[in-house]
Order: structure tokens, then C-alpha cells, then sequence
């Protein structure tokens, strides 16, 4: 069903030649002649989304400065401000000349603010970036949701875990993200696959960082509960969490403990890694390269080799920086919507050498292909060992077969 396979995403000199000299330092040189509007977390929730914004900005300078990007957050507890979120990025369409809008991630509240720029702005390319929304639902109201492939991932994860050693595998939730098709779905494929691999399945419940304990009372729990969980299932046990808050409190335990960590949600080398470890990687910013190095270097010196991975490139990271060159392409006239390959080789400017797999989105319950929305994954990379070629695997049919079956 998948149409794309293991595409090499190679960022060639010419490449680098042309993105060097599009920098800015200090603003805009000339007035830009339209703007892409771009909305992401905070740096407490999505550090990694919120830098890829700023690595737009570094290109293309700030609108409000004669750039051509427009940034804006979102509040953290945007599930109590649903409202004031739809405001937010149905504002960006009032600048006449805005031309895209990019919300990333795409959390509750995005497919209605996207219906609303639709009726006063037809001319604005609409794109969403990791949607918490059902997909039906994201699919009616944006030109392009890019989601991390989570059917597929429901498998991999469980399959690197076992390469890694792990017996059991624990996945860590509450139930507003299993309420998420796209994560609810996840969870099905992988104890459907933990089962198929001769992995014990263990689904533990966490407090949600959104819940009246807040982000902090949910961190401490993980960090009480972790060196629990590996006592009663021992260390060769693999764990996975859906909350981005939970990945820090959840890598300094099992760091500290045991355990096996093969990659995050939304991977990358700095999800959880640095706090977790205690490391500065101040001066490597944006060095993604120098990055993995620091944080391989520091797991390897604390034991963690061959038991703790990640995305070589930050996902959220790519995502708001890739939607962003996509978009401005395709207003440019350079490429097309429906030019996939483009969409890669947008995302590829940001994780040169990577390699990626994927494929349009299909409704299990009715076998539809989406047209409009792409999963994605990127190959595992793991401290001590290197790539396990993830992207490579050959993703048995049956778990693309499978119903979500939504909490009750």
C-alpha cells in the first residue's frame, strides 16, 4: 500500500550553495513579496517545532522586519483555549499578502481555524504538520497534513526493540491520546506486533501533562514510577511514551536504572536526551550532526550503547522548516501540491543523507487512499551501533488492515 520506499534524501552541494546564500542575518535585504505564516508549541512542549520555525526565519527573515515568515505560538494548555488557538492562526489571514499558513502540530482546534481562513481566503495554502485530529477530519479542511508514520511505526519501534535484546515492551498514555486515532491506532499495531514478535505487552496509564496536575506533577510521576517499572520487569524491557513531557522524565531514569529506549513519539537527538543527561549542546545549535555526536558520546560513557536511539534529525524540526520550503516553492511556481517528490526533497534540505519511507495515508475501516495526507518515518538510529535500517523493513500488510477502535 505504501508508495514511497526508503528514499534517500541527499542534500548536494549546489544545495547548500543556495541555501548559504539565502541567509539572513538581521532581516530581510528587500521586501518580501508575500508571507508564510508558521504556529507552533512553546519551547517547554515543542522545542524542536518551535526551532524549525526560527530556522525558516534565519532563511527569510521576519515578516514584521520586510522578511517573508510570520511565527506565533500556541499556548501549552491549548486544549482549555481551543478558541483563542482558532483566533490565532485565522488572524494570519488578514495580511493580504500571506500565502500559506503552517501549524505545526496540528493540535485540536486547527481543522476549524483552517475552515475559516478557507472562507475568507481561498488563495492561502493551508498545511498541517503532525495533526492531533482525526484524520478525516484534518483532511477535509487542509491542503496537506504530514503525520510521522504511525501505522508503520507501531511496528518498527516493537521490531528494533527486540534487535535491541528487549522481552517486554511498555507503552505510557492516558486517554486523551488514546482518544487520537492516529495515536490510538499506534498503540493497536503495537501490541498486535509485540504479540506477532514474542514481546509481553504492558500499557501503563500517566497523568496528562494537560490535566489539572500540570505539566510538572505529570514529569514527577514518570520520574517515582520509572525505576519501579524496570524493578518489576527487569532491565531487558523496552519503553515508549506518547507525551513529549514524559520523554525527559522517562530517559534519566531508565538511563540511571536500565532499560531500552529505541526512539521517541516525534524522535530526535534532542527529545529528552539533553535534559536528561545534563549536557549543554548550546553551541552546537542547530548542528544536528554535532548534536547526535555529543548526545552518542554522552549515553555511550553512561552504559546506554546498543539500548538507546532516536532520528538522526529532529522530526518536529523538520517538519515546520520542510512545510515551510514546500510551501514557498510551490507559491514561487517552482513545484506543485501534489508534487511528492518535491515535498521530500523540501524536507531532505533539513536532514541531508537521511533516509526516509512512506506513503499517502489509507482508511483502514473504508481502504480509501488519502490524496492530501503523507506518513513518514525515518530510519532508527542507535547510540553505539548506528542505523538499523527501519526504513528497509518490509511492513507485514495485516497491521495496515487494522480498525481503530475508539475508547469508549
Amino acid at each position: 500500500m505504501k508508495i514511497i520506499k526508503g528514499m534517500t534524501l541527499v542534500l548536494c552541494a549546489a544545495a547548500l550553495v543556495v541555501s548559504a546564500c539565502s541567509k539572513k542575518s538581521g532581516g530581510a535585504k528587500a521586501e518580501a513579496p508575500f508571507h508564510i505564516g508558521v504556529v507552533t508549541g512553546t519551547v517547554s512542549q515543542t522545542e524542536d517545532d518551535l526551532r524549525g520555525a526560527e530556522e525558516l526565519i534565519a532563511r527569510y527573515g521576519k515578516s514584521n522586519e520586510g522578511g517573508m515568515i510570520t511565527h506565533i505560538i500556541y499556548p501549552d494548555s491549548f486544549m482549555d483555549q481551543q478558541e483563542t488557538v482558532i483566533t490565532q492562526i485565522v488572524t494570519l489571514a488578514d495580511d493580504p499578502v500571506m500565502k500559506a499558513v503552517i501549524v505545526n502540530q496540528g493540535i485540536p482546534g486547527t481543522a476549524e481555524a483552517f475552515k475559516r481562513i478557507r472562507e475568507k481566503r481561498p488563495d492561502i495554502l493551508l498545511f498541517a504538520g503532525e495533526p492531533h485530529e482525526d484524520p478525516l477530519v484534518i483532511q477535509q479542511a487542509a491542503d496537506l497534513a504530514l503525520s510521522c508514520d504511525f501505522i508503520s511505526r507501531g511496528y518498527t519501534i516493537p521490531w528494533a526493540a527486540k534487535q535491541l535484546g528487549a522481552k517486554n515492551f511498555i507503552h505510557i498514555s492516558f486517554p486523551r491520546h488514546m482518544s487520537y486515532e492516529t495515536l490510538g491506532l499506534r498503540r493497536q499495531v503495537m501490541e498486535e506486533a509485540c504479540k506477532d514478535l514474542g514481546l509481553t505487552w504492558i500499557f501503563e496509564t500517566a497523568p496528562d501533562p494537560l490535566s489539572d496536575v500540570g505539566q510538572a506533577g505529570a514529569q514527577q510521576f514518570i520520574l517515582e514510577k520509572t525505576p519501579q517499572w524496570v524493578a518489576a520487569y527487569g532491565k531487558d524491557t523496552a519503553f515508549f511514551c506518547t507525551n513529549d513531557a514524559h520523554t525527559e522524565p522517562l530517559l534519566r531514569q531508565l538511563i540511571s536504572n536500565g532499560g531500552i529506549f529505541v526512539e521517541a513519539d516525534l524522535p530526535s537527538p534532542l527529545m529528552g536526551y539533553p535534559g536528561a543527561l545534563g549536557i549543554d549542546l548550546a553551541a552546537e545549535a542547530g548542528n544536528f550532526d554535532a548534536i547526535l555526536k555529543k548526545v552518542e558520546s554522552s549515553v555511550v560513557e553512561r552504559g546506554g550503547a546498543d539500548r538507546f536511539g532516536t532520528w538522526a534529525y529532529s522530526y518536529g524540526f523538520s517538519v515546520s522548516a520542510g512545510l515551510g520550503e514546500f510551501a514557498k516553492k510551490i507559491i514561487e511556481g517552482s513545484t506543485t501540491l501534489d508534487d511528492t517528490d518535491a515535498l521530500y526533497a523540501a524536507l531532505g534540505e533539513f536532514t541531508p543523507g537521511a533516509n526516509w519511507n512512506g506513503g499517502f495515508y489509507i482508511d483502514a475501516n473504508t481502504g480509501v487512499r488519502a490524496r492530501n495526507q503523507i506518513l513518514v518515518y525515518m530510519d532508527t538510529y542507535i547510540f553505539g551501533k548506528g542505523y538499523l535500517n527501519t526504513t528497509e523493513i518490509e511492513v507485514p500488510q495485516k497491521y495496515y488492515n487494522i480498525k481503530f477502535n475508539k475508547p469508549q
